[in-house]
C-alpha cells in the first residue's frame, strides 16, 4: 500500500503522462500473454516461430490456426487496468497510450489516443488488391482468409521479421520525450524495438508495474510487482 500511495502522490504531480503497456495489462480480462510462467512461449509451441512473417508466407494455414486459437478477442471486454488508464485521460494528465498488445482493448474502454505500435487484429487487408476487412472475415472464416479478388489477408499486426509502423513509432516517441511521467505496465520490456523507447524518456518519473522483474528496473523511480487490475482497481477509488 505504501508504493501505491506513493503513485498516488506521483500522478497527482504529474501533468503529461505517457502509459506503455504490454501484454500483461490484458491478462485479468482471460488473455495470455507471452513470457510469464502461463505466457505462450512456456506452452511447449514456438510461438515467435508461428507469429513471424516467413511463417505467414510459408505456412499459411498453420499460421491461420495458431493466430485464430490465440488472438480472437472480440468478445473480450477491457478490465480495471483499462479503464483506470481511461480515467487518467479523462481527468486531463494522460496524453498517450503506446502498446504492443493487438487486442484492441484500450480502445474499446475508451481511450482516445492509442497508437498501436504492434498492430492490431481489428485491421486486415487484402497483399492483392489492398481491400480492407474488419476482424470478422479473419476469425470466421474455417480456413484461410481470401478476398473477393483472389488475393490472401494479411492482419495488419506486426509479425516477428517485420518492422514497427513507422507513424506509430514517431508519434509514441514524440509523446515519450514530452511527457514527465512514464507508466510502464504489464510487459517484460524484453521485446526490440518496442522496448527501446523507453530510453527517449527525460522525465521525472519512469514507473514500471509488472508481475515480474525486468531490464529496466534499475533505471526506475518506483517499480511494483503486483497484480495489475488489483492496483489499478485501488487507484481509480483514490483519484478524483
Amino acid at each position: 500500500m505504501e508504493k501505491i500511495e506513493k503513485l498516488k502522490e506521483i500522478i497527482e504531480k504529474s501533468n503529461n503522462i505517457v502509459v506503455f503497456t504490454g501484454a500483461g495489462v490484458s491478462t485479468d480480462s482471460g488473455l495470455k500473454d507471452f513470457r510469464s510462467k502461463d505466457g505462450l512461449y512456456k506452452q511447449g509451441q514456438l510461438a515467435e516461430y508461428m507469429l513471424s512473417d516467413v511463417c505467414f508466407y510459408d505456412e499459411t494455414e498453420e499460421f491461420y490456426k495458431y493466430y485464430k486459437e490465440n488472438f480472437n478477442c472480440l468478445n473480450i471486454k477491457p478490465n480495471d487496468t483499462h479503464k483506470f488508464i481511461k480515467k487518467l485521460e479523462d481527468i486531463g494528465k494522460l496524453k498517450a497510450v503506446i502498446t504492443q498488445n493487438i487486442d484492441g482493448l484500450h480502445t474499446k474502454a475508451g481511450s482516445k489516443k492509442v497508437y498501436e505500435i504492434h498492430g492490431t487484429i481489428y485491421k486486415n487487408h487484402c497483399l492483392k488488391c489492398h481491400k480492407e476487412y474488419g476482424p470478422a472475415k479473419v476469425f470466421n472464416e474455417k480456413n484461410i482468409p481470401i478476398c473477393d479478388c483472389g488475393g490472401l489477408i494479411k492482419p495488419d499486426v506486426v509479425l516477428y521479421g517485420e518492422s514497427l509502423p513507422e507513424k506509430e513509432y514517431q508519434e509514441s516517441i514524440k509523446a515519450i520525450t514530452k511527457s514527465d511521467l512514464l507508466l510502464v505496465l504489464g510487459t517484460s520490456l524484453t521485446v526490440f524495438p518496442a522496448n527501446s523507447m523507453i530510453d527517449y524518456f527525460n522525465g521525472k518519473y519512469l514507473v514500471i508495474i509488472n508481475n515480474d522483474k525486468t531490464p529496466y528496473d534499475s533505471r526506475a523511480y518506483l517499480v511494483i510487482n503486483d497484480n495489475l487490475a488489483k492496483i489499478s482497481k485501488t487507484l481509480m477509488e483514490k483519484i478524483k
